[in-house]
């Protein structure tokens, strides 16, 4: 009978319920280390959604030699919050598996004047010429201690298994790669001894937890670097890794240097890591959990059923919608809220902050952010515009119950959603335009397309609120000749085509994707940006920054920045560097310089009404998250 991503199934002494996992994402928490109120609700969340197994980030099993990056799991005075945290899971019938590290190593974030401890004397990654200082065998000798006692600690909070931090560029995969292992001991050299840290830590692990208790092992068979490890050497890790006792492999790929292909971006393809998983499962006896852009139901489901993984990992999926699992359960899957791949969330992470989702704004503020539940009192709102901002606050308003009235001048909803995923590499922002078109159908919006509400037109309503989410228009620069170019998103939503040799006026977010999108059909495709670099102000997360500018390369789009463009003809582009002038042929010019908010009506409404609240683009051009975020909470706190 094929395998279904619902069986019931067991890893050693842990029955699990179906064959979904949540996939380990670092967390905040407290000062101590240990789990905060918010970090152990934000796991209840997901439990209550009908995951099978939650695999939590990455707890430390000591701060000695550097700085702890999320929770802690080394104190007897942990267990406490952990268990909390378990012990609310176990409620909804899911297992808990404590993932332990002994720590980050090159990867941590440090000052650039300290070198942070590493397998050898080689640079650090956020401060490359910071050369690390390898640890002493009695240094990796205490680790092994504190990753067997961390795992007590774990058994103690009451988790189902544990899973050795064993991947990605971090620590343990810094010892098993050539690249960072410079070492002439017994730490060093053959594959056998790079893997020495990592085996002392199974055995370690397997002697402070009851027999039979599941022992994971997550680690990084090919990191898609050039130069770096191979399919072939991680195979031989695999096999390594069972001998020593491993109960089930996690099978990732990439690290840092480039990172999209260790964590998804919106431009990443589906099942981006199927053929690695695909490969550790034909050459092992033991489970294989694997993840990568899996949240498709369809894939997750082929996936399964054809054997290529024993279980399927979703991680920022997760946090953009808890109940992806039983709402594929029940086939409710157009409730699926979908995670866009913006990688909001790992930014928010690596800038001191907790955990931010752009689709879900309740992510990590689960108690704090959820909607008043409905009184019966009658309220009506009036929302203008029908982007992401426009149909989010509509949403929301009949979510509390009341009457939601939304006016969009064009035929369609989306907004600038359109434009955003007009690329074919980004079509799951598309995917959250239907989703939304779709939640205003079943909440019941009063939808009014081809209506455009202006200072003439509008009249009085009986509304408690106006929510004005009118979004932005492109921003037509002061060019001699700016008439002959055509806009980036009227390219992007196919209203106008390109040619074969396409100037791009703007290299920000649009205009790189745009090029991107038409290189590979054109002959030609020149951005030409003002700043000193393209996406200098794009603000996202670096993976995503890794990725588009590795597609910049590979498609072959050339960059011209610190350039003024001065003149534009019918059929070619002038512009300014460093005092010379330059002019390009060309037979596309498309404008992406940018965005302006619609907020004209701003002051109209102020006088029309009491309550008005201006969000997301009509504010000021920003992000998916903004718009989401600021219109659903413009009703919340209603």
């Amino acid at each position: 009978m094929a395998k279904t991503l619902f069986d019931k199934t067991s890893i050693g002494t842990m029955k699990l319920k179906n064959r979904i996992f949540m996939s380990p994402m670092g967390t905040t928490g407290e000062a101590d280390g240990a789990y905060c109120n918010e970090g152990i609700d934000y796991f209840e969340e997901r439990a209550k959604g009908g995951v099978g197994l939650i695999i939590t980030g990455a707890n430390v099993v000591s701060t000695k030699y550097e700085p702890r990056p999320c929770t802690e799991l080394s104190d007897f005075h942990h267990v406490e919050r952990l268990n909390m945290l378990i012990e609310r899971c176990h409620a909804y019938g899911t297992k808990v598996c404590v993932q332990l590290s002994p720590g980050l190593g090159r990867q941590q974030f440090t000052d650039p004047f300290t070198p942070p401890y590493s397998a050898g004397s080689v640079g650090a990654f956020w401060f490359p010429d910071l050369i690390c200082k390898p640890f002493a065998v009695e240094d990796i000798k205490y680790l092994v201690q504190r990753v067997g006692y961390s795992a007590s600690l774990a058994v103690a909070a009451g988790a189902d298994s544990v899973e050795l931090h064993a991947y990605g560029g971090y620590l343990l995969d810094q010892f098993h790669s050539t690249q960072w292992n410079n070492r002439t001991d017994e730490y060093g050299g053959s594959l056998e001894n790079r893997m020495r840290f990592t085996l002392e830590c199974i055995e370690a692990i397997k002697k402070n937890v009851p027999a039979g208790f599941p022992v994971l092992v997550k680690f990084t068979p090919h990191q898609r670097v050039e130069g770096f490890r191979t399919i072939e050497e991680g195979m031989e890790m695999a096999r390594i890794l069972e001998d020593a006792g491993a109960d089930a492999l996690h099978v990732d790929t990439g690290c840092y240097e480039e990172w999209f292909q260790a964590i998804t971006t919106v431009y990443s393809d589906k099942g981006h890591k199927l053929d690695v998983q695909e490969a550790i499962k034909k050459i092992v006896h033991v489970p294989v959990l694997g993840d990568g852009n899996l949240k498709d139901p369809e894939l997750a489901k082929k996936v399964i059923a054809d054997g290529v993984l024993d279980y399927i990992g979703l991680g920022h999926q997760m946090l953009a919608d808890p109940y992806w699992a039983a709402k594929v359960k029940k086939g409710n899957t157009e409730d699926i809220v979908p995670c866009v791949g913006c990688n909001e969330c790992l930014l928010a992470g690596f800038s001191g902050k907790h955990y931010y989702c752009a689709v879900n704004p309740a992510c990590y503020a689960e108690a704090h952010y959820q909607l008043p539940k409905a009184d019966g009192s009658k309220k009506k709102v009036l929302v203008i515009g029908g982007g992401p901002a426009g149909m989010e606050a509509a949403i929301t308003a009949r979510r509390r119950g009341w009457e939601a009235d939304l006016y969009e001048k064009t035929d369609r909803l989306g907004g600038t959603l359109w434009p955003a995923g007009g690329c074919d590499f980004k079509k799951d922002v598309v995917k959250l335009i239907k989703y939304l078109e779709t939640q205003c159908v079943k909440t019941g919006v009063h939808v009014y397309l081809n209506s455009e509400v202006t200072a003439d037109n509008l009249k009085k309503g009986d509304y408690d609120r106006v929510i004005l989410a009118a979004g932005s228009t492109p921003v037509m620069p002061p060019i001699k000749g700016i008439e002959h170019t055509k806009l980036a998103s009227d390219y992007l939503t196919g209203k106008v085509q390109a040619g074969k040799n396409v100037v791009i006026i703007g290299g920000g977010l649009a205009g790189t994707e745009a090029a991107c999108d038409i290189a590979p059909e054109a002959d030609q495709v020149t951005i030409i940006e003002m700043l000193p670099d393209i996406l200098a102000a794009a603000a996202h997360c670096l993976n995503n920054d890794q990725h588009l500018r590795k597609m910049v390369k590979t498609r072959g789009v050339k960059v011209e920045a610190n350039a003024k463009v001065t003149e534009i003809t019918a059929d070619s582009v002038t512009f300014e560097r460093d005092g010379k002038t330059q002019t390009i042929s060309c037979d596309t010019v498309l404008n992406a310089a940018g965005f302006r908010a619609n907020n004209q009506l701003e002051a109209v409404l102020d006088q029309m009404y009491e309550d008005v609240v201006t969000v997301g683009d009509a504010v000021a051009p920003r992000k998916i998250l903004t718009a989401v975020h600021e219109a659903y909470h413009a009703v919340r706190t209603m």
